[in-house]
């Protein structure tokens, strides 16, 4: 009898085939649960007792973040509330944000949502990228609040939470790139909102997207 090669053998194929598929969709199951795991909001308890959330509590809008490059993932990262000796967040150094630290879950939560409704309303993604998703004719927002150019303002305006908001009032008078942002009628507490939702877009933690993001010391540029 002659033997059969098991590599021409339909019934090992389809016992492979079988194998493959359902490893597949249990490892998918586990992804699945891990993804919507990781994509879950924190909360201020978390913030207060120190517990890394991928999305933190709206409170964070109470703290300072920074952005600093990760050597153990090889990629930046946000810093809140102060770096520990590990690279870490500290959670501890805290920063006024429009002349408050101490805004309640519920204060920052329906803050960030006004302003991500504006930003909706306002049609912002035609131009902007938020997240990964939008359009890449202006600049990608996803850590506008960490652009350097806020810091340089700040002094004028009396903190770059208020450069942003007076830019966002009437973009036209400080235009700062040649593609000009025209004035989309957004209103003073509009204003507020939207600057809320990005200072809470700039601490979620994005794997490093967008990368190289702006001339951040310590950051970008921290393997030279």
């Amino acid at each position: 009898m002659e033997k059969v090669s098991v590599w021409s053998s339909n019934r090992f194929w389809r016992r492979s085939a079988t194998w493959v598929t359902g490893v597949s969709a249990v490892l998918l199951i586990l992804l699945t649960f891990d993804s919507m795991a990781q994509m879950k909001m924190g909360t201020a308890a978390d913030l207060k007792n120190k517990v890394d959330k991928r999305i933190p509590s709206p409170t964070v809008i109470n703290y300072k973040i920074d952005y600093q490059l990760s050597r153990a993932r090889g990629h930046e990262v946000p810093i809140i509330g102060g770096m520990d000796a590990n690279g870490k967040s500290k959670y501890e150094v805290k920063e006024k944000f429009f002349g408050r630290d101490n805004y309640s879950e519920e204060e920052a939560r329906t803050l960030i949502h006004k302003g991500k409704l504006t930003i909706q309303a306002k049609n912002c993604m035609d131009c902007h990228t938020f997240l990964g998703n939008g359009a890449y004719y202006a600049p990608d927002l996803t850590k506008a609040w960490l652009d350097p150019t806020w810091e340089t303002l700040a002094p004028a305006y009396g903190g770059k939470e208020y450069a942003i908001a007076a830019f966002l009032q009437n973009p036209p008078a400080m235009a700062m790139h040649e593609r000009k942002m025209p004035n989309l009628g957004i209103t003073k507490d509009e204003a507020k909102a939207v600057v809320a939702y990005l200072k809470f877009m700039s601490a979620i933690d994005t794997n490093g997207f967008p990368r190289n993001f702006g001339k951040i010391k310590g950051a970008v540029n921290a393997w030279k």
